[in-house]
């Protein structure tokens, strides 16, 4: 028998391990495992060179449990080990600076595994004691025996082993007796060992039993893994159903794909794999982490942000490079050159089967343009190179369901839609029935109106701006229809200052208290056939709102009430009905007020005038006095005449119908205000 310690410079490895690794403990199995498949793989390969003369026979990896020991096994028919390998692979383990490594690796267990090759030493995490037993393949090799209880002592003894190959034996700790379960030890066996390229058996397949009432175990290995997955294959040898029988093991509960991608590259470096399109409409993070990383197809993970771009994490499927260590930290993902290659190989082979797609069937392209929308914005929106290849294939729709690409839109809309400074605007809606007017108001100008009605569209119109040469988004309720393309200035109303601020004050004091939004009433002359009253929503003002939704940062403009406008056409008959008939009932009243109101305002402007060509420090009490004295009067009197144009709108049928028509025609006018407009309907048609 041997004994000895284990070379390593810490004083106990162990302790280390289990602190740090602590979290990731359940990567001990894929470790053990991947280790007894590259044993086999390695037996094969020196078969295949000569070098073996022996049977290869079965070369399945069987995992196995105890409950009554408490022991997990791990055996291979692999290459063994003999003594002397034992000591230079197992027992020699070296590490320089214990302070730099603990300090270095202590929050990343990946890390340590992958940097200092402690593959095996995971086994630790989750045991009290280790043991190998294991022969060489060797001709006349003997069995040995090796065997550690957590410290860095260990035997080597001889043992009794009659075939070639490894079993590691974990005796499980008492704080990890989860790993001695059946479920959890084939859950994890299909997580990390699904596509292993050796046979993995986890004990018997079982069937039901009539006689017994339960399930029995059968002859049949129960094979965990598929040991030639698809991505291996080549792809003139699979038919759309090979894919599409692929895409349902990886993800069951998931509809159909729209369509993938077959990645197959071995310069400049290798690469593997199959990413699917699936049918995106809305909520983008709930789509995340479908894509699955393997190492020689070994899981690796599924968290791949570091090694694709942010938006291809939209996608599912499968990756596959040896390039990618098996066990590394995301910053390092997110620093390596040669990580970054792949990524950049990944965005462009997307980007070609995208504009290969839509090059072969455009029509076929259009029907998935609602499923593949929102990926293409966010990839444009998070990816400059993407934006450069995908403006060519990224489709704008309009309200008719007609598709065009951002050139064909150009041409389409700019004889009618640029406004007398050159600017080319893109009307859009949002939602088809509650913008149905305003849209209808367009077309009847002779605009075309994009529907841009996803989860991205507003950050998508945002980029657009900056990239499309003089261009500008509105939405086609942001304005009054004349103001949308302004052509030259806008007419001017015929009414005079008074009457225009008249009726302003008479339906601004009937607007309703909205919680979160904000009314400002103004007169403009839309012309006779043109709606009385208009509630439009000042497009920048919302733009921000919406875009606090997606950009940290803004949250001040999401706590900001909304901003409307509600436009009265001065030249409509009913609105001339309303101020003829505000005249009627309030000259009288307003006769005196206005009188005093000009007497004030005319003295309060030559206190001005005179105060001002005094300095501040020459004006004194008796001055600041009169001229507050005078301030208030002035304001004393507009709000009389202010209340006197409210007490006359109060009662006015009309002005509330047409306030409430305004408000319905944005989806505004709910609960009571609605009920008493249907009532005040009703006895308006009496």
């Amino acid at each position: 028998m041997q004994k000895g310690n284990i070379g390593v410079t810490t004083e106990n490895i162990f302790p280390v391990i289990k602190k740090f690794l602590y979290s990731d403990h359940e990567i001990f199995l894929r470790e053990m495992v991947s280790n007894a498949v590259d044993a086999t793989q390695k037996l094969k390969t020196l078969a295949q060179q000569g070098e073996f003369k022996g049977e290869v026979g079965d070369t399945t990896v069987r995992v196995s449990l105890d409950t009554e020991k408490g022991t997990i096994t791990i055996s291979d028919r692999g290459i063994g080990m003999t003594e002397e390998e034992i000591d230079k692979y197992i027992n020699q383990i070296a590490f320089s600076g214990v302070n730099d490594f603990l300090e270095k690796y202590k929050d990343n267990a990946n890390n340590i595994i992958g940097h200092f090759g402690l593959g095996f030493y995971s086994s630790f995490m989750v045991s009290k004691k280790v043991e190998i037993v294991t022969r060489s393949y060797k001709d006349g090799a003997k069995a040995v025996k090796w065997s550690c209880d957590g410290s860095p002592a260990y035997e080597i003894d001889e043992a009794q082993k009659d075939d070639r190959g490894s079993d590691i034996i974990l005796y499980v700790d008492d704080d990890c007796k989860e790993f001695l379960e059946k479920e959890r030890i084939q859950q994890l066996l299909t997580k990390y060992c699904k596509f292993m390229a050796v046979p993995v058996a986890f004990g018997k397949k079982q069937e039901w039993s009539s006689d017994e009432k339960k399930m029995v175990d059968t002859q049949d290995d129960n094979v965990i893994n598929d040991v030639e997955p698809l991505w291996t294959k080549a792809p003139s040898t699979l038919k759309d159903e090979d894919y599409k029988s692929f895409y349902r093991t990886l993800y069951p509960m998931h509809d159909e794909p729209m369509f993938w991608i077959h990645l197959n590259v071995d310069y400049p470096f290798n690469l593997t794999g199959i990413l699917y399109f699936p049918r995106i409409k809305s909520n983008i993070d709930l789509q995340r982490n479908k894509i699955q990383l393997y190492s020689n197809q070994v899981f690796v993970t599924d968290q791949v942000e570091g090694i694709v771009p942010e938006f291809l994490t939209l996608l599912h499927g499968v990756i596959d490079s040896p390039d990618i260590p098996l066990n590394v930290s995301r910053s390092y993902l997110q620093s390596d050159r040669e990580v970054k290659k792949i990524s950049t190989y990944i965005t462009k082979k997307v980007a070609d089967r995208l504009q290969s797609i839509f090059k072969e069937d455009r029509t076929a392209y259009e029907q998935k343009w609602d499923d593949l929308k929102l990926f293409i914005n966010y990839g444009m929106l998070s990816e400059e190179s993407f934006y450069d290849r995908a403006k060519d294939f990224a489709l704008l729709k309009d309200v008719d369901g007609k598709f065009f690409t951002f050139d064909e839109y150009k041409t389409l809309i700019e004889g009618a839609q640029k406004d007398k400074d050159g600017q080319l605007v893109y009307l859009y809606a949002t939602d088809k029935e509650e913008q149905y007017s305003y849209i209808q108001a367009a077309r009847d100008k002779g605009y075309s109106v994009l529907l841009l009605d996803g989860q991205l569209d507003v950050p998508a119109i945002q980029m657009l701006e900056q990239k499309l040469e003089k261009s500008r988004f509105t939405r086609v309720d942001s304005d009054i229809v004349d103001r949308l393309i302004a052509k030259d200035d806008a007419p001017k109303t015929t009414l005079s200052d008074d009457d225009t601020a008249n009726l302003s004050q008479v339906f601004k004091s009937q607007m309703p208290k909205l919680d979160k939004t904000e009314f400002m009433v103004e007169v403009q002359s839309l012309g006779e056939s043109q709606r009385p009253v208009v509630v439009t929503q000042n497009e920048w003002m919302r733009r921000m709102k919406e875009m606090s939704r997606f950009q940290q940062g803004m949250n001040f403009y999401a706590q900001m009430p909304d901003s409307m406008n509600l436009v009265l056409n001065g030249d409509h008959p009913l609105v001339k009905r309303v101020l003829d008939d505000c005249k009627q009932q309030t000259t009288e009243a307003l006769k005196p007020i206005d009188s005093e109101l000009k007497g004030q305002e005319a003295r309060l402007a030559a206190i001005r005038q005179q105060q001002d060509k005094k300095k501040a420090d020459e004006l004194t009490q008796d001055d600041k006095d009169m001229k507050a004295e005078c301030e208030k009067a002035v304001e004393e009197q507009k709000q009389k005449k202010q209340q006197v144009l409210t007490d006359y709108a109060a009662n006015n049928d009309i002005v509330h119908q047409l306030i409430d028509l305004a408000l319905l025609q944005n989806g505004m006018l709910k609960g009571e205000a609605l009920d008493k407009f249907l009532k005040r309907s009703i006895d308006l048609i009496k």
